[in-house]
């Protein structure tokens, strides 16, 4: 049970996300708590230290002290101390989402981010305080540092991600893994529980965090948003005329990427086909490069590849029908796409702008590595195939799959079963919702901000509440 005299150390790896932290850790310090921020770039340490909260800049701190960054022998000598074999997966999603090819490069990072953490770590406990690291989930070495450096000193690390229900999160303790939130039905449905699937049933909302809202537009509006176009200019002023260290520093990457991605869009214009009238399974693709994917299901990272696999093992009663996730339209690569149209005729692209709740309806079956889709087509009675680590995967009303290969098999024990009344699904959701708590991530809003901090106490102190 958390208690005053813990010391709450909290990871912020960009401003946008300070400015979210700074109020929460004020609101805790309020309450009687100890809080210090780790920031991962120097705009943000800045922040806090004006804003009068106690901040470590890791970056700068783990340069100064600790073991040397560039030496192999003392890099493999913590990788051991971690208990870690190897590092090569855990450096895999910042390759993927940075394209980040130099090895060195990664290890000197891996290198600078545990020294600062181990630091901090030593400095506290030599003030006889108690520790717990609380971070939102995320595949960045920043974050992956912080962890293993926490654990193999025996700090709890609450890894924060949004749950299944908007407005809420889970709370995850000292895993990268998925929340298991769906194993049992409860024993009586709330009305709560009960208003918010009847209202999304409704008006076949899909669950979109206040914090990734600005993601759900089409490519080409985020090239020409003048926020985003003001942002990029604020942050290469910054990297490249004041020096300033950045966490998420490859700026001008990411401004190729989108527009990659707006070309993307536009050519893929040429092979959106309608809805069939026919019988379908329904594949969402995932946001690629999420950490959902890198981490959690790496076998399955390349989505095209599953959906090859997919349309070649598919029944031949079905086609399969793929639509491209709406915060991240043209980010898979046309040509691939374009390839798959050619060679199979039993491929359909949906338009990215079609309700997800209506292909959902008509789908016969939905096949999902572990995205939200699978739990929106488990509220309708429809039944999933999940392949990868996902919240419901525990969840009896679903045909889970241990490998690939046994997805075809699984599949066509999910189409014979022609599905479940949907109100048979409400008590597992009821659980999910139990596992929950209110709040949401890098809101502005002072009530948001109150529930924000109130219930990361409650979720922290209570380790029952998440188990």
């Amino acid at each position: 049970m958390i208690c005053a005299s813990e010391t709450i150390l909290i990871t912020a790896l960009a401003a946008y996300q300070t400015r979210f932290w700074i109020p929460v850790a004020q609101r805790l310090g309020n309450a009687g708590r100890d809080v210090h921020l780790l920031a991962f770039d120097d705009r943000s340490a800045e922040m806090a230290e004006k804003a009068g909260v106690p901040v470590v800049n890791m970056y700068r701190s783990g340069l100064q002290g600790g073991a040397p960054v560039d030496d192999e022998r003392a890099f493999a000598a913590r990788v051991a101390g971690y208990g870690l074999d190897g590092t090569n997966f855990l450096f895999s999603h910042e390759r993927v989402t940075f394209g980040i090819r130099d090895t060195a490069v990664l290890r000197r990072r891996f290198m600078i981010y545990t020294n600062a953490m181990e630091a901090v770590l030593d400095r506290l406990t030599a003030e006889g305080k108690r520790v717990i690291a609380v971070q939102e989930l995320g595949g960045f070495l920043s974050v992956i540092a912080c962890f293993y450096a926490a654990r193999r000193r025996g700090v709890r690390n609450w890894f924060i991600e949004p749950s299944f229900f908007r407005g809420r999160l889970y709370y995850t303790p000292d895993s990268f893994g998925a929340p298991d939130t769906m194993p049992v039905p409860a024993d009586a449905v709330s009305a709560d529980v009960r208003a918010y699937l009847d209202d999304t049933l409704r008006q076949r909302a899909i669950v979109i965090p206040l914090k990734d809202q600005h993601q759900y537009s089409a490519a080409f509006r985020k090239i020409a948003n003048a926020r985003n176009a003001r942002r990029l200019v604020e942050k290469l002023w910054d990297q490249f005329a004041l020096g300033k260290h950045q966490e998420f520093g490859h700026n001008l990457r990411h401004a190729r990427m989108h527009a990659a991605m707006a070309f993307g869009a536009a050519r893929l214009r040429k092979i959106y086909r309608p809805m069939p009238d026919g019988s379908f399974v329904y594949y969402p693709l995932h946001v690629p490069a999420d950490m959902a994917l890198t981490l959690r299901s790496p076998e399955y990272l390349d989505q095209v590849a599953t959906i090859d696999f997919l349309l070649r093992t598919i029944p031949d009663t079905h086609v399969l029908v793929v639509k491209e996730h709406p915060a991240q339209i043209g980010a898979i690569p046309a040509n691939r796409l374009f390839e798959l149209a050619r060679r199979f005729d039993n491929f359909i692209l949906l338009p990215p702008q079609i309700n997800n709740y209506a292909v959902l309806a008509r789908a016969d079956a939905v096949v999902s590595v572990n995205s939200k889709s699978g739990a929106e087509a488990v509220l309708l009675g429809k039944p999933v195939v999940v392949m990868g680590d996902a919240f419901y995967r525990s969840c009896p009303l679903v045909f889970a799959a241990e490998r690939l290969k046994d997805v075809p098999q699984r599949l066509r024990e999910a189409l014979d079963s022609r599905g479940f009344d949907p109100a048979m699904a409400a008590p597992y959701f009821e659980t999910a919702w139990r596992r929950s708590f209110p709040g949401d991530l890098y809101t502005d809003d002072p009530q948001r901000l109150d529930t924000f901090a109130a219930s990361l106490l409650a979720a922290v102190a209570d380790p029952q509440s998440v188990s």
